[in-house]
């Protein structure tokens, strides 16, 4: 198990200002000179995330919503490989925290490579980054995350959009692990690739199907993020209540928009049934066998992100997902893939 500290950051003016260094389109942050004497001193509630067996020494920090279902696939995957990991937690209307970056999405994760802090954005690359990373080393992580660019195009509706390339690619450099065929890699690519396109559509409508059900979701994220630590009470308030009005009026709008069913917890159930049925065809515990494999740290992650939720609820009693999905709770809360930090 790991320790969960708190501690309150002091954050260097670089930080917030954005000070950025731009190198072949990989975002990293200048190096921080302790004697700098130019410091802002920001009250931002971090928990310390210690893992003993950790021993990489990139000092990650994750910023996050705590519910945020892309967030919850990145601290699976951290707790189940035994990173230890800072968490500041953002405030999700106000966003003060991640002013330093023009990215203005979470999760993002710093990590600390020869003193210099080194950005990454989007949870399907920060996972792809750090598992290739915990498979050879030797590459070094600002090599890796330079196999992920960024491109920028313009849709069908002529709005500009960026893509990070590469984003389900772990790099193994033609150094396939042992034990894993490219079936088996080709496989769990495509289910985390699911997890983004299809299962986390499912959420939104069902989590703030009705007014109460969003009030209650948004309640229950105020326990889980510890938002009265974190931010004064009238931000919390805000946040709660505006909070759960407009993500009952958007769930409305997601609902038609990915085509979910009249009776949106027929969907979850679905989804839910479709990859229960892909586990068990398998033949194993996990999608990756006796072991959890990415894939099926996203599937948990993502529905981790509601488990305090109706629809969650619901989705224990009306599918068989609750067996697979507390065998990756405990395994990710037991950190047991930690023998990856020992190559």
């Amino acid at each position: 198990m790991h320790d969960k500290v708190s501690v309150i950051t002091i954050v260097p003016a670089h930080l917030v200002s954005c000070m950025l260094r731009h190198d072949q389109g990989v975002n990293c942050l200048s190096h921080l000179e302790e004697e700098e004497p130019c410091y802002m001193v920001l009250l931002w509630l971090l928990y310390s995330i210690v893992a003993p067996s950790d021993n990489t020494g990139l000092k990650l920090t994750l910023f996050q919503y705590a519910t945020c279902p892309f967030c919850c696939k990145v601290r699976a995957v951290l707790d189940y490989y035994g990173f230890s990991y800072n968490i500041v937690e953002v405030n999700p209307v106000l966003r003060q925290q991640i002013k330093w970056t023009e990215y203005k999405k979470v999760p993002i994760v710093l990590a600390n490579v020869d003193g210099v802090y080194q950005q990454m954005n989007d949870s399907s690359m920060i996972i792809s980054a750090l598992a290739s990373y915990l498979h050879d080393r030797g590459q070094g992580l600002t090599d890796i995350v330079k196999c992920y660019p960024t491109v920028s195009f313009t849709d069908d509706d002529g709005k500009l959009k960026n893509e990070i390339l590469n984003r389900y690619f772990l790099m193994y450099q033609g150094n396939i692990p042992q034990g894993k065929t490219k079936e088996a890699i080709l496989e769990e690519r495509k289910w985390r690739k699911w997890v983004d396109d299809v299962l986390v559509h499912m959420l939104s409508p069902n989590v703030y199907r009705t007014r109460e059900e969003a009030l209650q979701a948004f309640t229950w994220f105020s326990q889980v993020g510890e938002w009265e630590k974190h931010f004064s009470t009238w931000e919390r308030y805000l946040v709660i209540y505006v909070g759960a009005y407009a993500m009952w009026i958007i769930g409305k709008r997601l609902k038609k928009r990915h085509n979910l069913k009249d009776d949106v917890r027929v969907s979850l159930y679905d989804a839910c049934n479709h990859w229960m049925k892909s586990v068990k065809m398998q033949g194993t515990k996990f999608m990756g066998g006796e072991s959890p494999n990415l894939s099926d740290l996203a599937v948990y992650g993502v529905l981790n992100s509601i488990e305090g939720c109706n629809a969650f609820q619901d989705a224990l009693e009306h599918t068989s997902i609750g067996t697979w999905y507390y065998s990756v709770k405990q395994s990710v809360q037991s950190h047991s893939g930690c023998s990856a930090m020992n190559g």
